[in-house]
């Protein structure tokens, strides 16, 4: 207990809780990917191939990563790629779409068309109740077709096609389409989500759908859930891991954790929160695990402090400028290097000088990288942000 008398949460506790609740070592992975996305809430969906690499290191058999991903998504509807948390696209699990809508995506949607509404008044291209027709006439197109393309909807909508001047006589002026503005707009709204990809599991080029069915929340009330499920998932947390991986503002984070009647405990990096009665100890996993995790995996962009599972001098290797984390080796909750694939398939990864963990330790980690190799198979994956250590590794 701290002087407060709250509990200490250390840095071995936090590793414990997130080998197990991250489904990341061995007892504690997931039978499907549904199972994944709800004990994660969100696996980042902005690198396709991401969010199969972060399902296939946890699932219990890793060769049925591929196609029941596919299944999830794109078949049963389980799963569903849509814009979420700090204007990123995600994949959630489809009954959190409501929550996730009503909680970060209607005041961002607000703003988004507001945005797009200013510039093509700014080209003089057509105004608002022209741009209303156009989306109810390019939203029935979608309907009547289940999944399109932004250029299959233009066929049945051609002013999709319709073109202006964004900026003009900036340094960053060009020209913008209005299916690919409007289209963006309406999937902040939550009322379009991406569907198939038209290639593979790796591929960015994405059909779109109508979104599924869901009520609307009161805000207040989807922000209290939304949080609630990311600290079962997560916790302990600081208030600013709070505020930067939701995106609100830090009164809004404030009024969740009350509204959930979230405990205060003492951790190193000072105050953080979990949910009601989950104070208690968490014991670690039974046997020592390691796992390689892709470049924006969900556990290890989770936190914005991460000094208790990620040495400060391995950043700059690991991240790009942008803060985006590239693929992670780890040992026993923290991480100890990072992997890539090189252009014949291979797996390799790399441990920093200094980063002695043993033999055991190296034998569980290559035998993760051979896991991993096996379902890959020959699909070549090539993160969407580079960074220094995986494209050291994947020259």
């Amino acid at each position: 207990m701290d002087d407060g008398g709250r509990r200490h949460i250390g840095t071995a506790e936090r590793r414990h809780r997130l080998a197990l609740r991250q489904r990341l070592a061995g007892a504690a992975r997931a039978g499907s990917p549904e199972e994944v996305a709800e004990s994660l809430v969100a696996l980042h969906g902005t690198d396709p191939a991401a969010v199969h690499l972060a399902v296939g290191a946890r699932l219990a058999d890793a060769a049925k990563t591929v196609g029941e991903t596919e299944r999830a998504l794109y078949e049963d509807g389980a799963l569903v790629r849509m814009h979420g948390m700090r204007h990123t696209v995600f994949v959630f699990p489809t009954g959190l779409t409501a929550v996730v809508h009503a909680s970060t995506g209607r005041a961002v949607a607000a703003r988004e068309r507001a945005r797009l509404l200013k510039n093509m008044a700014a080209a003089g291209a057509p105004d608002a109740a022209w741009l209303t027709e156009v989306e109810e006439s390019a939203l029935a197109a979608l309907a009547r077709r289940g999944q399109a393309t932004a250029a299959e909807l233009a066929r049945d909508e051609p002013r999709l096609r319709e073109q202006y001047v964004y900026a003009a006589g900036k340094s960053y002026e060009g020209v913008h389409t209005v299916s690919t503005q409007l289209l963006r707009v309406l999937g902040v709204e939550g009322k379009v989500v991406r569907g198939r990809p038209l290639g593979s599991w790796t591929s960015s080029q994405f059909r779109w759908a109508p979104a599924p069915e869901h009520p609307e929340l009161d805000p207040g009330e989807a922000q209290a859930e939304l949080l609630r499920r990311w600290l079962t998932a997560c916790g302990p947390a600081t208030e600013d891991d709070l505020k930067w991986w939701t995106g609100w503002r830090v009164t809004e984070v404030r009024r969740a954790l009350t509204a959930i009647g979230a405990e205060a405990v003492s951790l190193d990096e000072g105050t953080g929160y979990v949910v009601s009665g989950d104070t208690g100890p968490v014991a670690g996993p039974a046997e020592p695990w390691a796992a390689l995790l892709p470049a924006l995996d969900p556990t290890a962009m989770g936190w914005q402090q991460r000094d208790w599972y990620l040495a400060p001098e391995l950043r700059p290797m690991l991240f790009d400028r942008s803060g985006n984390v590239g693929p992670t080796v780890w040992w026993n909750g923290r991480v100890v290097g990072g992997w890539a694939q090189r252009a014949d398939g291979e797996i390799v990864w790399r441990l920093p000088a200094g980063e002695d963990v043993g033999g055991d330790a190296e034998a569980a980690i290559r035998a993760e990288a051979e896991r991993l190799s096996s379902w890959v198979g020959t699909t070549r994956i090539t993160p969407r942000f580079r960074t220094p250590l995986e494209r050291e590794l994947s020259a």
